[in-house]
């Protein structure tokens, strides 16, 4: 993890964020958490994919009339809810099992706060803002001061 010995300025602390988005969407996940502090990767990742091809996949199954996300049908009783619920299964965990679809993510405008050490990031799908961005803070530790995060923020 990068440590700074004294607060970094914006602009540093920014390219760290991009070096770490640069590496999480090449799909080198262990050398991205060496960037930050944070614990759970997996949560950002699976925020980004439902901010971005999963949203996209429910608006175009909703188009389609394939699915009503407002219905709750039995399973026990629905043949047809059984099968869907075994397609969303698969679906569920597809972003896990195939990054490339980081690869249609980018990074957007950089948004501080007055105090300098809070800021959250827009990320962008296909060239459009999404509903999540990350949020960051710099934060003081033992040895200097790091970078910490992200938080997903809806």
């Amino acid at each position: 993890m990068k440590i700074w010995a004294e607060h970094p300025a914006k602009a540093d602390v920014e390219a760290a964020v991009r070096r770490y988005f640069d590496l999480l969407r090449a799909g080198r996940i262990p050398e991205a958490e060496q960037i930050v502090e944070h614990t759970r990767v997996r949560h950002v990742l699976k925020s980004l994919w439902s901010g971005s091809v999963g949203a996209a996949a429910d608006t175009d199954v909703e188009a389609d009339g394939d699915a009503n996300p407002d219905a709750d049908p039995d399973p026990d009783r629905d043949p047809d809810a059984q099968a869907d619920g075994a397609r969303r299964s698969r679906a569920g965990d597809a972003w896990e099992r195939d990054l490339s679809w980081l690869g249609a993510l980018d990074l957007g405008d950089f948004s501080w706060g007055h105090t300098g050490s809070h800021f959250y990031v827009e990320v962008t799908y296909r060239a459009r803002t999404m509903e999540v961005a990350l949020g960051f803070w710099v934060k003081p530790v033992d040895a200097g001061w790091v970078l910490a995060g992200p938080s997903t923020l809806w």
